[in-house]
């Protein structure tokens, strides 16, 4: 095992923390950018553990190339601002004031 077993894995847990805090996002406020997010997120930390095993298999390159691919696609996501004046660890973990977009 090498240290890119070790990058491969960290940039995995990042895909899968940003998957979830675009689902705490959604729940939170049910907007339809977040409902996306989360429901792409879920590929995208499919397409990312992948990565991970390609890793472990010794095919760094490939594993991280996924990883990276995971990543990249899910920062393009069109998402809704949800941010006022916050703070960097409320926008960290995804904590915004619980405003529901189009429940009653």
């Amino acid at each position: 095992m090498t240290y890119l077993t070790y990058v491969a894995l960290f940039g995995a847990a990042a895909t899968i923390f940003l998957w979830l805090r675009d689902a705490r996002i959604f729940f939170r406020t049910g907007l339809a950018g977040y409902r996306k997010a989360a429901y792409r997120g879920v590929a995208y930390g499919a397409l990312a553990t992948l990565g991970v095993a390609f890793t472990i298999y010794m095919l760094e390159l490939l594993g991280l190339g996924l990883i990276l691919g995971a990543l990249y696609l899910q920062g393009r996501i069109e998402r809704e601002k949800v941010w006022g004046s916050e703070g960097t660890l409320q926008r960290f973990l995804g904590s915004v004031p619980i405003r529901r977009a189009n429940k009653k």
